[in-house]
């Protein structure tokens, strides 16, 4: 079996892919700043290499989401730099996101510029695109249902999908060999925020009324595109309102 580096790997996703490894028998080391084993600090590459020592594959998980992808761009000159050291590294598995070269949102924007940083580092790298998480999308719905009304954005459409299908998937992906740019891996269904808006009101026992506003702007245009969606690709079989169903449960 290999041993795989997980950055990220206290994270909604990457907690998920560090289990499915474990489970396959792999030796998986979790960078963290707070590792009792592999204490880590992305941000300024210390500790990396001594992580790194003997590993033959990696997958990157960690992402500054609060922040908007600041400092990602920086996390990952340093593990392609220490890749680059430890000679083992065959495969740098990367989380992305569908989208991310035609929506112009910061935070898409950093994602492409890791994704070519990786593919222009010289090392075998796997970059898997998914649409949002319900994760996600339920936190956004969740956040405005705390008003009066419900507003969310007119005319965007989200094809979520269940964060523990995109960690079985990338656990897959995170074998010695790379595989380059992979399939893009969507939701089972694409509906508007509206709507999911009112799956989460019925699912949560709330009485609101969800008022669709519009926005402006080149990301908004973007999302109303359907630059955000992999219609062809609707591999998650999870829809928005079984994953709600299940979290209540």
């Amino acid at each position: 079996m290999s041993t795989i580096l997980v950055t990220g790997g206290t994270g909604t996703l990457g907690a998920l892919v560090v289990t499915r490894l474990r489970e396959a028998g792999h030796e998986v080391r979790v960078l963290s700043r707070h590792s009792p084993d592999h204490p880590v600090d992305l941000r300024d590459g210390s500790g990396l290499a001594a992580a790194m020592a003997g590993a033959e594959v990696v997958v990157h998980c960690a992402s500054n989401t609060r922040g908007g992808g600041k400092g990602d761009e920086v996390a990952a000159g340093h593990l392609i730099e220490a890749a680059r050291r430890t000679g083992t590294v065959t495969n740098i598995v990367y989380i992305s996101i569908v989208g991310v070269d035609v929506v112009p949102l910061g935070y898409y924007r950093m994602k492409l510029k890791v994704e070519r940083m990786l593919e222009e580092s010289g090392l075998g790298v796997t970059i898997l695109r998914t649409t949002q998480f319900h994760d996600l999308v339920a936190q956004v719905v969740g956040m405005a249902a705390k008003l009066p009304v419900v507003p969310l954005p007119n005319g965007v459409r989200v094809q979520p999908i269940a964060v523990e299908e995109v960690a079985h998937r990338l656990a897959g992906l995170a074998v010695p060999a790379p595989a380059g740019r992979v399939p893009d891996m969507g939701g089972p269904e694409i509906r508007t925020l509206p709507e999911l808006g009112r799956v989460y009101l019925a699912a949560t026992g709330r009485r609101r009324r969800v008022v669709p506003l519009p926005l402006w702007g080149k990301a908004y245009e973007g999302f109303r595109r359907g630059g955000n969606l992999a219609p062809s690709h609707a591999a998650g079989r999870v829809t928005f309102a079984e994953f709600l169903a299940g979290r209540k449960g």
